[in-house]
């Protein structure tokens, strides 16, 4: 008899009634995902990406037509440009009222002597006087008149000022660039098509830092923290594995019911916490493809 092979099915059989499994929770890979919308209204101009395409931070993928903006920043310019314009020169404004109340203040000065000496009734220095204070009065009137005018075309021009600022944010937001580095997931719109604010144009996804969305059950709760460095495996099917370092980086703080499609290490538990454990990956791991984890 080959005691040998008895030896190596029993063993093996031994195995399998122990119930050991390879892992101590499963879940599936996610990763990052941001979903870029547009923020003007438009025709698309280029939308220069596809489906799995590795993009940048900040590249721009498609610019949204700008010609009624570019339109409009030239109108906006050309107005303020008619508010100085009709700015009034107040120095060349109240000159014949300034020259005016010079001479009349000599006059004032010379019937003043002419009183004092007696050569000339004190009724022409009143007369003098009088005509001082209308002029004064005439000379402060315009001029806070002129500086009305002033001011409020000076704030019409700020005002245009600003409009010109918004419309150039606007023009930037034609700009279609990716927020985040990642990986094209998909395209909603095609090049020639008519956007309008918040209308999805692509989603991009961070596939090289991915994590595992795992369950464990509270007893496991005192073998688990974060920042545990962890095994991680891919599960390509037909027992075909692949192996990541991973890295605990949350723990739920409140549990919830076992998802009917998650195994945890006690298969009985009606109650378990979500953990997120962050992996390096090298392009193999899928989002929604299925994982392992053993602490």
């Amino acid at each position: 008899m080959n005691y040998k092979l008895l030896f190596g099915i029993a063993a093996v059989l031994t195995a399998c009634n122990s119930g050991d499994k390879e892992y101590d929770a499963t879940g599936t890979f996610e990763a990052t995902e941001t979903t870029v919308a547009a923020e003007q209204a438009g025709t698309l101009l280029t939308f220069s990406l596809e489906e799995g395409d590795n993009i940048e931070a900040g590249t721009e993928v498609g610019l949204i037509d700008t010609t009624q903006l570019w339109l409009k920043i030239s109108q906006t310019e050309a107005s303020k440009a008619v508010y100085q314009s009709q700015k009034p020169d107040q120095e060349k404004q109240i000159a014949a009222t300034r020259q005016q109340l010079a001479k009349a203040r000599t006059e004032q000065q010379r019937y003043k002597e002419l009183v004092a000496d007696g050569a000339a009734p004190s009724k022409m220095l009143d007369d003098a006087s009088n005509q001082v204070q209308v002029l004064q009065r005439q000379l402060d009137a315009q001029v806070s008149a002129l500086q009305t005018s002033t001011n409020a075309l000076s704030r019409q021009m700020d005002a245009a000022d600003v409009q010109v600022r918004q419309l150039r944010d606007q023009l930037w937001k034609c700009h279609i660039k990716s927020p985040a580095s990642g990986t094209v997931l998909e395209k909603y719109v095609e090049r020639g098509e008519y956007v309008t604010p918040g209308k999805p144009l692509f989603k991009i996804g961070d596939v090289r830092h991915m994590y595992l969305r795992a369950y464990i059950t509270s007893a496991q709760l005192k073998n688990v923290k974060t920042g545990q460095k962890v095994k991680v495996f891919a599960d390509y099917g037909g027992g075909q594995k692949k192996e990541y370092a991973g890295t605990v980086t949350w723990i739920s703080s409140r549990s919830e019911f076992t998802p009917k499609t998650i195994l945890t290490d006690d298969e009985r538990a009606d109650l378990v916490y979500a953990v997120k454990i962050a992996i390096e990956t090298d392009g193999y791991v899928k989002i929604g493809m299925y994982g392992e984890v053993r602490f």
